[in-house]
């Protein structure tokens, strides 16, 4: 006799548990975060909370720096994300992807907005997670990198502006730190934020007569 073959809506069913289960988690880590503060907080309070065992959590996220990469990590999702980044790769004009790159800018911080709180105290009471910054920083300006490429390819790279220099500015304008200073400090809308940005990657990045 053949053995009967696994229903595919069973592993659908434990898929669909297990990312519920793995919100539920987020969504608790996170109100934890705001009201105990990253320090204060455990595994073991989130699986209180979560109402799901620690070894759960651990096999998820391995630790809290993984729950806090996971809730940096899902503000923007990837698949937005990749729709932007792949609408600036098919633009053609330069102006035009870096104002894409100034909306890309805008919206990653904005679905950021209300976990920066968070993040900044994370950083200043646990090393590990600026650790954490730091990688998703370096990942940033690495993505960079292949837009300064092409703009120096086309040429269209302003009058004695190196490349490395061109991929330092465009990363340090278009970083979270910029928008927290403009839009939440300083009380800039976003619309604000991102006609700004794309105009001074303009002005700075690229020739005059292009």
């Amino acid at each position: 006799m053949s053995n009967p073959k696994k229903r595919p809506y069973f592993s659908e069913t434990r898929e669909a548990q297990a990312a519920q289960t793995r919100s539920r988690i987020l969504a608790f880590a996170k109100e934890l975060f705001q009201t105990d503060g990253f320090e204060d907080v455990t595994i073991e309070k989130i699986a209180q909370l979560a109402a799901v065992s620690a070894p759960t959590i651990y096999a998820l996220f391995q630790s809290k720096r993984g729950i806090l990469r996971a809730l940096m990590d899902e503000a923007l999702p990837n698949s937005k994300r990749e729709a932007l980044v792949e609408k600036v790769t098919q633009e053609k004009s330069v102006k035009n992807r870096l104002k894409i790159a100034a909306q890309i800018s805008r919206e990653m911080y904005d679905a950021e907005r209300a976990q920066l709180d968070i993040f900044r105290g994370a950083s200043v009471l646990a090393p590990e997670f600026k650790e954490l910054e730091k990688e998703r920083e370096q990942r940033r300006y690495k993505r960079l990198e292949e837009s300064v490429k092409t703009m120096e390819n086309e040429k269209t790279l302003a009058k004695g502006l190196s490349s490395s220099k061109a991929h330092d500015i465009f990363w340090a304008l278009t970083g979270r730190d910029m928008y927290r200073m403009l839009v939440i400090e300083q009380g800039w809308t976003s619309e604000d934020y991102e006609r700004w940005l794309s105009e001074i990657l303009i002005q700075t990045l690229i020739r005059e007569d292009v």
